[in-house]
């Protein structure tokens, strides 16, 4: 297990309910679903996009890490729940300016794990100018785009999960 830092402890700690809602308020929230709904009109993926603002004391002290965390996530939000497997989560823990992007099954082999990983560190170098919106918006265009290059819409393209982001804590 892990030991939990002080710097980790207190950045959870010191991290508010307040702090996530002015960093994603609803306005940013509606930004934010109207580019999901959008570019799912070009691919057949669906794209759940999650922030946390920061985590319990005991998810802290079990040695939790964020791959963890979205793992859990993605079965919550039902991201699995797709007819092709095609569900993206896109996870942040805001309070450590940290992202985690999980693709289902369908998606896992269509699109290559460094792009991915290119928009997690493009997100998290937004995240840590305070560019909170323009980030996350940058960031799902850059998954559509990635998603209708590999994943491209058919003539049959339900809208199968929703696409408002989910803002804990």
């Amino acid at each position: 297990m892990p030991r939990l830092s002080l710097a980790r402890f207190f950045t959870h700690l010191l991290h508010t309910p307040l702090a996530t809602r002015r960093a994603f308020p609803a306005s940013v929230q509606e930004h934010i679903r109207q580019e999901i709904a959008d570019g799912e009109k070009t691919h057949r993926g669906e794209i759940r996009f999650v922030v946390e603002g920061d985590w319990p004391l005991g998810d802290l002290l079990a040695g939790k890490d964020i791959r963890d965390r979205a793992l859990e996530v993605f079965g919550l939000a039902r991201v699995w729940d797709t007819r092709e497997n095609s569900g993206l989560l896109i996870y942040i823990l805001l309070c450590e300016h940290r992202v985690e992007v999980l693709a289902d099954r369908g998606l896992h082999g269509a699109v290559d794990a460094g792009e991915w990983e290119g928009l997690c560190t493009r997100l998290t170098a937004a995240f840590r100018q305070g560019n909170f919106e323009t980030g996350s918006v940058e960031a799902i265009a850059f998954a559509n785009q990635l998603l209708s290059r590999h994943f491209p819409a058919l003539d049959d393209n339900p809208n199968e999960l929703p696409d408002m982001p989910i803002v804990l804590r």
